[in-house]
């Protein structure tokens, strides 16, 4: 990206700041004094969207004392919380910008940081993921590298709400429940350029955390549907395949050896609670193999009628 649209007399906006928030009355003035004096100091022109996640402390009545003195200051409020997903998502399709910040609204993520992600930018990225490499615990250390086995994706901190990107790229982007934990799989997925950079982690000072047992949860489940739509969602017989199989080969197994062992050893096939189970377990192999199979014929024929449709768009009579 051209550094002639960094400057506050350009056409258009440069940098629109997405930050979601619920119940973050305290944080809310020092955090949008930190972010204007951050972009005010580099000359950018820019917005401020805050969307409120249906708080009900005095979020919203502190962002409408702002707004008054700052038309940049942007405000969108939901009835009740409906989570981070839907945050992003209407804030994607409000944002003006050339680029989009987003970043919690607790004053972890620091507003002076936001010039490193504008230069890793304008190396040729279309996202920059924050990397808060200090005072990350051991769950969250271990739940990022398996993300970052299983998908390929060289990134340390898949959560960390600090991220850069492209509006070009979120066109029609629509995420939901705890995908946004995940956006940077989705968007490597679709073959655009991810990056990373090093951000200090602060401390929470003021209000509580939202994260906890439940919101892990649903994180992981998330996750698995990730994973499947990325990896398997033009080839369900390979995942499945996978499964089925195993499920098959060792039902096999198991009533193969049980039958063996009772012709030619104790001359009787006991057992009769393992043998239940391999028989349960070739059935379950059958049935996922033939969802899999399903799930082909489907695919197959949806790319037959794009096919077909194409060739009559080309080919009207």
């Amino acid at each position: 990206m051209s550094k002639h649209n960094l400057k506050t007399n350009s056409k258009s906006v440069f940098l629109s700041i997405i930050i979601p928030v619920f119940n973050e009355e305290e944080n809310i003035n020092p955090l949008y004094h930190k972010t204007i004096s951050s972009l005010k100091n580099r000359g950018y022109k820019y917005e401020i969207i805050f969307i409120d996640d249906g708080s009900t402390d005095k979020t919203l009545q502190n962002l409408l004392i702002l707004q008054k003195n700052d038309g940049k200051l942007r405000i969108v409020k939901f009835p009740a919380n409906r989570g981070k997903s839907d945050s992003y998502t209407i804030g994607f399709k409000l944002a003006k910008g050339d680029m989009i910040i987003t970043m919690d609204g607790d004053l972890q993520d620091d507003p002076a940081e936001i010039n490193k992600f504008v230069e890793k930018m304008e190396e040729g990225y279309d996202a920059v993921i924050g990397w808060k490499y200090k005072g990350k615990g051991l769950p969250s250390y271990i739940f990022n590298k398996f993300e970052s086995l299983i998908t390929g994706i060289p990134i340390h901190d898949f959560n960390c709400p600090f991220k850069a990107f492209r509006k070009s790229i979120l066109k029609d982007f629509n995420i939901y429940g705890e995908l946004y934990r995940f956006i940077p799989i989705l968007l490597h997925k679709k073959g655009f350029k991810v990056g990373e950079i090093k951000i200090e982690n602060y401390p929470r000072i003021y209000g509580k955390s939202k994260y906890g047992l439940e919101k892990f949860m649903r994180g992981l489940m998330d996750f698995l549907t990730v994973l499947f739509i990325t990896k398997y969602k033009n080839s369900p017989l390979h995942f499945f395949g996978f499964v089925g199989g195993m499920f098959v080969l060792t039902g096999l197994s198991l009533d193969a050896f049980l039958t063996i062992r009772g012709i030619f050893f104790t001359g009787r096939i006991g057992h009769l609670a393992l043998l239940l189970m391999g028989i349960f377990l070739i059935i379950v192999g059958f049935q996922f193999l033939s969802v899999g199979l399903l799930g082909e014929l489907i695919i197959s024929g949806r790319e037959r009628n794009i096919s077909y449709s194409e060739h009559i768009n080309k080919n009207p009579k």
